[in-house]
């Protein structure tokens, strides 16, 4: 209950720099803080806000690999993009609303939108650096807990194009934190899935994936569980993969401009009324939406011009639209997965076959567990009309008794 002499004038009003209100309110930024337990723990999002950009520079077709070092207490990430402008390198991970990415011919479909990632970081270490190498030129600046430390002149340089970044998340906001090499591990790989082509060499070892979501898939699904080869199709600004194993429920790794969206959003719904729309429409059968889903596993990734996402950690996307004037999420997603996967079956009359055995084995399985409910329902029913029953005689009994009581 607030106190009543508790006063609220003027030097109640307080105006918070971008350092300040970051570190007081983090969760805004980067979610839970966490010590690295958790795959959705700050620390990794701090990892995931860097490497973004050097993936958006890729993205848009400048540096064919990353650089990534992590240790106990350090994080480096050295990418060979375009390399930030000198004359901007202090601003663009120190002003808040500051970035490239608000022009979108510079950054068409990229992760970050809102000039916030790298300021986070900065704000939230307790050690960064920035360096942006750029046509024979480079500019380092330094930082503490987000002030500035080291703002050094443009110097001469023959490294190649691009940006380093090194920091040291604060141990006094990530207390005890610690990173987990699986996770990491994780994290490289679906970078390199959703990147075909691209080189990650984190500590010593080389993330690289040829086919993209074919080799995720691959990856996290049994060969010899999943009941017919895994059907990839791509298109313009989208890529898909799935099959279907002998697992419960339905498992799906979903994407957005590179970002693992784990919560799903428009465009993993879209997916899964495509799915169902482009079976239907090619066995010329109403199948039970769940009988077609039932056990897939399957992975989406799409590009979107200025993504729209629930939170600042972007694990769901909430666009409606493929672009501020384009389609709407649901058609582009829904069409290109119906579409291409009537034309997929056509070719592949093998994989056609094997995908409505496991659909009319679902079914039956639905049916099969239908009718064991019910068969229980009525066993339940009838022992509770057996048990009221026995519950009425007892009572008539003991009227009996007390009739036959009073009748003496």
């Amino acid at each position: 209950m607030a106190k009543e002499n508790t006063e609220y004038n003027e030097a109640s009003i307080r105006s918070l720099d971008w350092r300040e209100h970051i570190r007081l309110r983090p969760g805004m930024y980067i979610g839970k803080l966490g010590d690295g337990s958790a795959k959705d723990d700050g620390i990794y999002v701090l990892v995931k806000e860097v490497i973004d950009n050097s993936i958006d520079e890729h993205m848009m077709g400048h540096g064919k690999a990353i650089d990534v070092k992590i240790t106990d207490q350090r994080v480096l990430v050295r990418d060979y993009g375009r390399g930030i402008p000198l004359g901007k390198v202090v601003d663009v991970v120190s002003k808040i609303n500051t970035g490239a990415k608000y022009d979108s011919g510079a950054f068409q479909k990229s992760v970050g939108l809102n000039g916030v990632g790298t300021k986070a970081v900065n704000a939230l270490s307790n050690y960064f650096k920035v360096q942006a190498f750029r046509d024979g030129k480079t500019k380092l600046a330094e930082f503490k807990k987000g002030v500035l430390s080291t703002d050094a002149k443009e110097t001469k340089t023959t490294e190649k194009n691009g940006t380093l970044v090194e920091f040291e998340p604060d141990n006094t906001m990530f207390k005890h934190y610690h990173f987990i090499p699986d996770y990491l591990d994780d994290l490289m790989w679906n970078y390199a899935f959703l990147n075909a082509g691209l080189t990650i060499n984190y500590n010593s070892k080389k993330f690289y994936s040829k086919d993209g979501l074919l080799d995720l898939l691959k990856q996290k699904s049994d060969s010899e569980d999943i009941r017919y080869p895994i059907i990839h199709f791509k298109g313009d600004d989208i890529e898909v993969a799935l099959s279907h194993g002998s697992q419960y429920g339905e498992e799906y790794y979903s994407f957005v401009n590179g970002q693992n969206t784990t919560q799903g959003g428009t465009h993993l719904a879209a997916f899964r009324e495509g799915l169902v729309r482009g079976v239907r429409d090619f066995y010329k059968k109403d199948f039970d939406a769940s009988d077609i889903r039932a056990s897939i596993i399957a992975a989406i990734a799409i590009r979107v011009q200025e993504p729209v996402f629930e939170s600042q950690t972007k694990t769901k996307l909430g666009s409606m639209n493929m672009a501020p004037d384009g389609a709407t999420v649901k058609s582009f997603v829904g069409d290109f997965v119906s579409k291409e996967l009537e034309i997929y079956l056509h070719k592949n009359s093998a994989v056609a076959d094997a995908l409505l055995k496991r659909i009319l084995q679902s079914e039956r399985e639905r049916k099969e567990i239908a009718g064991i409910k019910k068969l229980a329902n009525e066993r339940a029913k009838k022992a509770n009309l057996h048990n009221k029953k026995l519950r009425d005689c007892r009572f008539h009994f003991d009227d009996e008794k007390e009739r036959r009581a009073w009748s003496r």
